[in-house]
This record gives structure tokens, sequence and C-alpha cells, in this order.
């Protein structure tokens, strides 16, 4: 199966050059084919095996070089050296984005009419009630929460607590969706991660996880409690976002975000960022004077970005290989016959980019000062394409600082360190201040 997906992809990259779908599905069904050589030996023997895996090899990195050669060059964006390894990183996010295509439910028949015919009487309700001229009115400021609780968890050999409480999110009751939306029990309540210290206060940082992630292994793989909370000091929580994690209402963890209904991605965003501000509201209810910074990565990014033109009291706040234009981002990946498709029925890109205006993180200005706005972002980045970082860049007035490596490098690269630090320092935290306290 893998060999006959690669060989399809090969075939579709000659007849269909620059679909970026192609080389997504060589890149998957090559590290598919690369792991299966294992088991191979014991069916087939040693040598082929040594061949299938060697062919599969290449053909991965074959995949991550096309990928990154088809990919433009944009204005503000750093020069990529592409070399065997960058190959390989890009190959790696190729791999990924195959399986978030092949796994993605896109809506199609009377699913799609259905999401076609709301999503136009959606933006009609939008543009009426004064929202897309102005998105703040349409969020409203949360309050702390009530009856949080809380139980005591470990993993990877860290003690951490499980806090939960009531989302209390609503949505104008008219509006297409919005029950169907609000009838998602487990998506109600919110969830984070919490690690903090005894004794003297100490600054937070709140760490956004990514798409399809949201559970203590994969969030404590990412946002590393030895590096955060150990080696800087910081107290650190990790909210799930909406629709992941023990939040989600499929079968895996994000299912409806990216993938599905549009009508799903503006509440889910809508509810990350009332959720969002929900978390520090509780933070700062804990605590007078309270110090909190923000760190999001890939999605995440996008609601730390989302974050910051909402709250003005934050110390930092960090965006790292930040995706920033969903619609552009998504309808390049959905499949033509879709595409023409949604047109047809008067849902084309233009209207998906008019939807999410209320919740675009390049609308709102940052209530931030430019020196407290860091972005990162990986010059070989196959699954956020190095435009949606330059758009932030643009929008906020302050500079990129690029890596050489790729989306799922990131966890490798010391440049996301770097930049933790250097935000710690112009807030006035005195990076490596608290580690022995």
């Amino acid at each position: 199966v893998p060999g006959v997906l690669v060989l399809a992809s090969a075939v579709a990259m000659l007849m269909m050059p620059g679909d970026p779908r192609v080389t997504a599905y060589m890149g998957l069904g090559s590290a598919l084919g690369a792991l299966l050589s294992v088991p191979l030996v014991v069916a087939e023997g040693f040598a082929p095996a040594l061949v299938a895996a060697l062919l599969f090899a290449g053909s991965f990195l074959i995949a991550g070089r096309v990928g990154l050669r088809n990919e433009p060059v944009y204005e503000g964006a750093a020069d990529l050296h592409l070399d065997w390894k960058m190959s390989f990183k890009a190959g790696m996010d190729e791999a990924v984005l195959g399986y978030f295509l092949a796994s993605a439910s896109v809506p199609s028949g009377d699913e799609a009419a259905r999401m076609s015919d709301e999503a136009v009487k959606l933006e009609k309700m939008l543009d009426d009630g004064g929202w897309q001229a102005r998105p703040e009115t349409f969020h409203k400021e949360p309050p702390p929460p009530e009856r949080v609780q809380s139980h005591n968890a470990r993993i990877y050999g860290f003690e951490y607590e499980r806090v939960s409480f009531d989302s209390g999110f609503s949505l104008p009751p008219d509006l297409p969706g919005a029950q169907t939306w609000l009838g998602y029990e487990s998506n109600s309540r919110c969830v984070a991660n919490v690690l903090r210290h005894p004794g003297a206060p100490r600054p937070w940082i709140m760490c956004i996880h990514g798409y399809r992630m949201g559970t203590p292994m994969m969030d404590f793989s990412l946002f590393s409690p030895g590096y955060l909370h150990h080696h800087l000091g910081l107290n650190v929580i990790m909210p799930t976002l909406p629709l992941h994690g023990t939040r989600k209402i499929g079968l895996r963890t994000g299912d409806h975000y990216l993938d599905g209904d549009l009508l799903d991605l503006l509440y889910a965003e809508s509810q990350a960022l009332w959720d969002l501000r929900r978390w520090l509201a509780w933070l700062r209810s804990m605590e007078e004077g309270i110090s909190i910074g923000v760190y999001g990565i890939s999605l995440g990014g996008y609601n730390a970005s989302l974050l910051a033109g909402y709250d003005d009291k934050l110390d930092f706040v960090i965006a790292g290989v930040p995706l920033v234009d969903l619609a552009t981002g998504l309808w390049r990946y959905v499949p033509p016959m879709h595409q023409r498709y949604l047109c047809w029925r008067g849902l084309d890109q233009q209207r998906y980019q008019d939807i999410l205006h209320i919740v675009s993180p390049l609308v709102q200005k940052p209530k931030l000062e430019a020196r407290n706005l860091h972005i990162f972002a990986a010059t070989g980045d196959r699954i956020v394409a190095p435009r949606h970082p330059v758009m932030l860049s643009r929008h906020w007035g302050v500079p990129v600082t690029w890596y050489q490596g790729s989306h799922l490098s990131i966890r490798r690269e010391q440049t996301p360190k770097l930049v933790i630090e250097e935000a710690m320092n112009r807030a006035g935290w005195r990076a490596g201040a608290y580690a022995a306290v």
C-alpha cells in the first residue's frame, strides 16, 4: 500500500505539478513504507527489506525537496538553505501533512450544501450585527470562573495539577449552528495542566498547543517542563483548546476544528479566545499584580496572536511557527472538485475569509508594545508556509526570528529557547533568576 501511494504520488507530481497535496501524500507513503521495511526483514529477508527501505528513504527526501522548491519565495522571509538535512526535515512535515489530508473530513453532498447555505446566512448576520466592522463587540470579556476543580497527576516523572471549570461560553442563539455547537457537552468544560512552584509568587507562562494535540503526553513533550518549569523556574499553565484532548467530539483530538464545517471552525476559535481569556482571569484572581506571558505554537501561535489583540495586561506574547490566515491555509488543500462545488453554492475562498474575519489575528491591533511581541518561524516549514509569519510580522511591526528547519523540527531547535529568554528579559523577568529560588 505505501508503495502504491508513493508511485501514484510520483505520477501525480508529473501530471499535477505544484499541487501541495502530492508531496504530502508522497511523504506519508514514504514514511509508512520505511517503517514497514523493518518487519519485511522477517517476511522477505534482509536484502529486499534494505532495498525497500532505501527506496522509501529516497522518495521521502524527494517529497521534502520538491515541496520546498514548489513553495513560492515570500518577500520578508529568510533565505532557505536547501540541503539533504533540510529535505529530511521538510519530509517529516510532508508526512504529517499527508496524514492530516488523508484523514480530513471534507463536507460533501447534503452536508456541503447545508454548510454553504448556513455560511451565506451567517455572513449576513455578522455584517448586520456590526460584528464584522467591530469584532471586539462579538467577543465578550469573561469573568473569573467559579467552582474550579483540581486533582494531582503525573507524567514523564513530573507532578502537575489537572484544573478544570465550566467554560460558560455562549453564542447569539439565532446564529446558524449555534445551538448545535453549544450542545457539544464534552467541549463545555475548560481543562488545563498546571505546574506551579511553592513559596513566593513567580511569573506565569501560558503555553498554547497546536492542532491535534491537547493531551498531556503531547503537550508536555512540546512544552518541556524540564526547561520552562525547572530550568527557567516559571509557573506553567497549558490550556486545552476546544475540541481537543478530553474536549474532543470526534474519535481523535482536534476533529472538526480545521477539518469539517466552517461554522465549527468559527465557533471553535471564538470559544478558544473566550476560554484563554477566562484562564487569564482565573490566574489574576489568585494573585494581585501577577506577571503572565503567552507562548503559542502553530495553531497555538494563531491563538496567542489573536489574544494579543484583546489583552493589554500581558507581559509578552510569543507566536511560534504561527498560522494566521485560516481561509487561505485551508482552501489550498480543498480538492478541486469540492472547491468548484462550494463556489457554485456561494462559499468561495473570499467568503471563507470574510466569515473568519472576526477571529483573525490580523484584524485587531496588538495591545502590547512592539518590544514585547515576538515571532519565530521555520524557513522550510511545509505545514505553515512562511507567508503566515511574514503577514503577522507586518501586522505587528516586529521582525521574525528564523531558524533553518521545519515545522516538526521545532523540538530540536535552539531558536525557541532563545526567543523565550529574550522575551523574559525584555519583560523584566530576568531569565535564569528563578530556577535556584
